[in-house]
């Protein structure tokens, strides 16, 4: 990796610029003052063991990542909510349960979600602006967390419905990324990205609709996994955005992603989605084995010509130096995509049409939201059940490279480019956002057509000092195997050495 230092970033304290209010709010609190950040709080596996050690207590843990999030949300705004009281009393009552011998796999451990998550008590603004009422209860996934018993901090910022690889909206301002906060952490799920890179919590949900993990995870050095469709419950949604989206974890380590995969995979009785059940912390600590890996370049059709910038092909070419390195067969190879896009955009845009009608206010939506709406609106019915009963085809054509070709992973950049400027995408219409976002991340939104795993990994940084991913593709039920070569690279590679500069 680069030892180059991160180029030129706002002076530490800096308000993002178009902020347009407290980002960190909760209902009748005033936020606290900024105050000096302490240390970076240790992984999620580490904040457990040591929870169950009694090395440690939830209260010191929570109120460490409460004082961290104040401290540098002027300058990163990673999150839209916080729960300072409520998860204080969480804590409490997890070190009295502690104490008592009860163990759980995150028991009095601090997380955080991202907003198009329910928590019960909060609205789920989903990066949008205007008044929502509180969610009622908790979504599956949250629900599922605090079984696990982790203490929810807060919710993390999205942009507007999940459509963009950046997080900035006037609903909040901008999300900024830790490594240089001149630049996006990406998105959608920015929010939670930035928060777990700066380690003002050790591990965080985001979701994955096109990429809306791995791309953030690849910006911020982080391991981001999007899991099979229905491994982790999107309810109270049935099939979220026409069963594109799905729930994932995002980590500074393979094992820590791997266990909160675990803390919150399972169906909910609604789900239409029911994978059999994967054992991920266990697949973190097996070797994988002999892999006939296939790397490739070629993105699918999306007519701006993008294939991956110099300094990402530099930095994916030695990490796929490293896993032959490692006794793996790497090969370059082409996936046959087709037209998939032919699908994705009908699906993307009717789910987008879902979301954008629920909201009390349309009028506060993004001008490209509502144009995102109108499309969608007029590919619903028809145009979207043709684009869904395609996928069975799909999987056919694009599973050959692992069924006919016999390989066992498929191997890409995250991203074509590294991450953007903050405002690189301000003002642009419709359908120049969508281009430059395409030219941008044209490789990861397939899998979310397919429903399949993919395993974002840090792959270096460019020579300024910008983080840059690969993603680890296999077909259907895959995770186990491609979390166990993710743990193998991260022995070999350990990327978790290197953090953001304080």
């Amino acid at each position: 990796m680069s030892s180059a230092e991160p180029t030129e970033a706002e002076p530490p304290g800096a308000r993002p610029t178009g902020q347009t209010g407290p980002a960190v709010r909760e209902p009748g609190r005033a936020p606290r003052p900024a105050a000096p950040a302490p240390p970076p709080l240790p992984g999620l596996a580490e904040s457990a063991r040591r929870l169950a050690d009694a090395t440690t207590s939830s209260t010191a843990l929570v109120a460490d990542a409460l004082a961290r999030i104040e401290a540098s949300q002027p300058t990163l705004n990673a999150f839209r909510h916080l729960r300072a009281e409520a998860a204080l009393a969480e804590a409490a009552e997890a070190d009295r349960r502690l104490a008592a011998g009860e163990r759980l796999p995150l028991l009095g451990v601090p997380v955080a979600v991202k907003d198009d998550t329910d928590v019960a008590g909060l609205p789920t603004h989903f990066g949008c602006d205007g008044d929502l009422p509180p969610a009622a209860s908790d979504s599956e996934a949250v629900r599922r967390l605090r079984a696990a018993g982790a203490v929810v901090v807060g919710k993390t910022n999205s942009c507007e419905l999940g459509q963009w690889p950046f997080t900035e909206g006037s609903a909040f301002g901008a999300t900024r990324n830790p490594w240089n906060t001149a630049h996006t952490p990406g998105g959608s799920s920015g929010g939670s990205a930035a928060a777990v890179a700066a380690g003002l919590v050790p591990a965080a949900l985001g979701s994955d609709g096109a990429g809306s993990v791995r791309i953030p995870a690849a910006w911020t050095h982080l391991v981001g996994i999007k899991p099979q469709r229905g491994r982790i419950s999107v309810h109270p949604h049935s099939d979220s955005f026409q069963g594109l989206t799905v729930n994932g974890p995002l980590a500074r380590t393979v094992a820590d992603a791997a266990l909160l995969l675990d803390a919150v995979a399972g169906a909910h009785p609604e789900d239409l989605h029911r994978p059999p059940a994967v054992r991920a912390s266990d697949a973190a600590r097996r070797d994988p084995g002999r892999l006939r890996i296939a790397l490739a370049w070629r993105p699918p059709l999306t007519l701006t010509g993008a294939g991956p910038d110099p300094e990402v092909r530099r930095a994916v070419t030695a990490l796929a130096d490293t896993l032959a390195r490692l006794g793996h067969h790497v090969e370059e190879a082409r996936p046959r995509y087709g037209l998939i896009g032919l699908a994705f955009v009908p699906r993307a845009t009717v789910g987008i049409a879902e979301f954008a009608a629920r909201h009390p206010e349309p009028a506060l939506l993004d001008p490209r939201t509502r144009s995102a709406l109108r499309t969608g609106t007029r590919l619903g019915g028809r145009v979207v059940r043709a684009a869904r009963a395609r996928e069975v085809r799909q999987h056919r054509r694009i599973g050959a490279l692992f069924d006919a070709s016999g390989f066992d992973v498929l191997l890409t950049p995250t991203t074509a480019a590294p991450p953007p400027r903050i405002g690189r995408f301000d003002d642009l219409s419709a359908w120049r956002t969508d281009i430059a976002m395409a030219a941008a991340c044209p490789y990861a939104w397939p899998w979310n057509v397919l429903g399949w795993p993919g395993v974002n990994v840090p792959a270096g940084f460019t020579r300024s000092g910008l983080p840059v991913g690969a993603q680890l593709l296999g077909p259907s039920r895959s995770e186990e195997r491609l979390i166990a070569l993710a743990a193998q690279l991260e022995d070999d590679r350990r990327w978790f050495d290197r953090r953001p500069p304080a």
